[in-house]
């Protein structure tokens, strides 16, 4: 039996391991630099959450025409060589990029501008920087005939491809079955699109704009402030953080080295020159380089540029540090089963060569 004078050190030890225990853990001096931080959530409505698909003209989305151009987004018989998909230049794998300042083409060519991600494409209100097209659908019809990318002499060429294996044949007539002949240029488009209108990538954004306060961290509040005192939000708004309006590159101070004529090219309007689509900022983390171009490397430096050349401001390293820790909440989720590479059709003996000339 223990006496009082043993006990005594042992009561001693165990209140003191009580007291660590209740005590509350020692603040984390990196948080403890971080100003403290609120956004007016009336300053938030500018802003809208991701849908989990953009439905085309026809309304929904049927599951037999996304289940035909998840395989055609992937096919590389649609190419002249045989060896270019649509997921060549617009990875899934890389949220739906390449990661190139432009992309290599038919030959080894190389295109003239920046390929953007496919991801969340469908919710912008024109395709192409140029806004030349206005849906995916649309969009999906140009590099496959374009002579620097996939390169098919004409549609024709590609309907034949398709023709050639009867499991094209029947997936076709599966998505399309109120038409007679459903394989068809314009439905490959359409299948593409049906596919691409389900590539949405939420965040934790959309978390804090359903109304849940805790979903950023203090670090990113702080950026998400910085963000909107220096008034990005000007031209990167609503679901996409950009997608829904033109601007003049350079429209506060001139940019320097602009030759690409930007939606002049288009339009032939003059004011429409250096006049570009204002991308997304979801994935952005993810999806450079950037711009047009792609000839910036860097997000700090595309921010950085943007401040500069199209609101006029002169940002501290300090300022566009915490606008980047706030751009990285934009970083989505990838539905990986969605995205999976299908099982292609084989060729048959009637399935045109590849042409590489």
């Amino acid at each position: 039996m223990l006496r009082a004078k043993t006990l005594a050190p042992l009561l001693v030890l165990v209140l003191i391991a009580l007291a660590a225990c209740s005590a509350k853990p020692a603040p984390d001096p990196a948080l403890a630099e971080t100003p403290k931080a609120t956004v007016d959530k009336a300053s938030l409505a500018v802003f809208a959450p991701l849908p989990a698909s953009v439905p085309g003209e026809s309304g929904r989305v049927t599951e037999e025409a996304v289940t035909l151009g998840r395989m055609l987004y992937y096919e590389p018989r649609l190419s002249k060589s045989q060896a270019i998909s649509c997921n060549s230049c617009h990875d899934l794998a890389n949220y739906g990029a390449d990661g190139k300042p432009t992309s290599d083409g038919h030959k080894g060519q190389m295109g003239d501008r920046n390929s953007p991600t496919v991801f969340n494409a469908a919710g912008h209100f024109s395709q192409f920087w140029d806004g030349r097209a206005p849906d995916v659908e649309e969009q999906a019809k140009g590099p496959v005939l374009n002579p620097v990318e996939m390169a098919m002499p004409a549609e024709a060429n590609v309907v034949a491809v398709l023709e050639s294996m009867p499991e094209y044949v029947d997936l076709f007539r599966k998505a399309f079955p109120k038409e007679k002949r459903p394989v068809t240029y314009d439905n490959m488009a359409k299948a593409i699109g049906a596919f691409e209108r389900k590539l949405m990538t939420p965040s934790r954004w959309d978390t804090l704009l359903a109304g849940d306060a805790s979903a950023l961290t203090p670090e990113e509040t702080v950026g998400l402030k910085a963000f909107l005192e220096t008034g990005c939000q000007a031209c990167h708004n609503g679901a996409l953080l950009g997608g829904t309006s033109y601007q003049k590159l350079g429209a506060a101070k001139a940019y320097p080295g602009v030759t690409d004529p930007g939606r002049f090219k288009v339009t032939k309007v003059e004011g429409d020159r250096s006049v570009f689509k204002v991308p997304s900022l979801r994935n952005v983390e993810k999806t450079g380089p950037y711009f047009h171009d792609g000839k910036v490397a860097s997000l700090d430096k595309a921010v950085q540029d943007m401040a500069e050349f199209q609101l006029g401001k002169k940002l501290s390293p300090q300022q566009v540090k915490q606008i980047v820790v706030f751009l990285k909440v934009l970083t989505g989720r990838i539905d990986r089963d969605y995205i999976k590479p299908p099982v292609l059709p084989r060729s048959t003996a009637s399935t045109p060569k590849p042409d590489v000339s």
